[in-house]
């Protein structure tokens, strides 16, 4: 299907671009948000006539999200989640924890802006994407961790997880002696008795 972008589009185009888009993506995406109109002769009509408006209304909404945005680059949320000892979380952190752990650092945003391709299912650092307007994007970053102490070794740089695999391989390290022989086996205690030989049979009596 072919359209006209009423806004910037990532990886499609900008503001009164006609494109070809899958009759899905514009019927199920673009046409409902209003991002994109059907490209006929009556809509081009329309959109010339409106481009001025569309375009002064797009640029005040980015000089909002810009302002916006000086209170959201660079912010560190901390969210606290059980997970198992190879760090893998019982559930996983959405965009609305997100949002929610933002809100409650002062920052606004809704749950469309996050932009999260899958759920976040490990502890560690994560960089999200939040875009406030197509064309204002920011990052922060979401530290997710199974207690406070680990969240403050995250947020200094500490790979927690590489941490714990070191302390664990070192726990299962096997004692070996340098002098043996390849293939040897261990010797018996020190002070130890020899296995007995087997006695001889006696002889049958006749």
């Amino acid at each position: 299907m072919q359209i006209i972008l009423l806004e910037r589009v990532e990886k499609l185009g900008a503001i009164g671009d006609v494109v070809t888009v899958k009759d899905g993506f514009a019927r199920n995406y673009l046409l409902p948000n209003k991002k994109a109109l059907r490209a006929n002769d009556a809509n081009r009509k329309l959109f010339e006539s409106n481009r001025a408006r569309i375009e002064s209304d797009n640029a005040d909404r980015r000089a909002e999200a810009e302002k916006a945005s000086k209170n959201v680059d660079g912010k560190t949320v901390q969210l606290i989640r059980q997970a198992s000892n190879t760090g893998q979380l019982y559930g996983s952190v959405s965009a609305r924890d997100i949002v929610d752990a933002l809100e409650a650092d002062g920052a606004k945003v809704t749950r469309s802006q996050v932009v999260l391709d899958r759920p976040i299912k490990g502890i560690g650092m994560h960089e999200i994407r939040i875009a406030l307007h197509p064309e204002v994007s920011v990052t922060v970053k979401v530290n997710v961790a199974r207690s406070p102490e680990e969240a403050d070794l995250q947020a200094q740089g500490i790979d927690v997880m590489a941490q714990m695999f070191e302390r664990d391989s070192a726990a299962f390290t096997e004692a070996y002696d340098p002098n043996a022989e390849p293939g040897a086996t261990a010797e018996p205690p020190a002070g130890g008795d020899a296995p007995a030989a087997a006695a001889p049979a006696e002889d049958d009596p006749q």
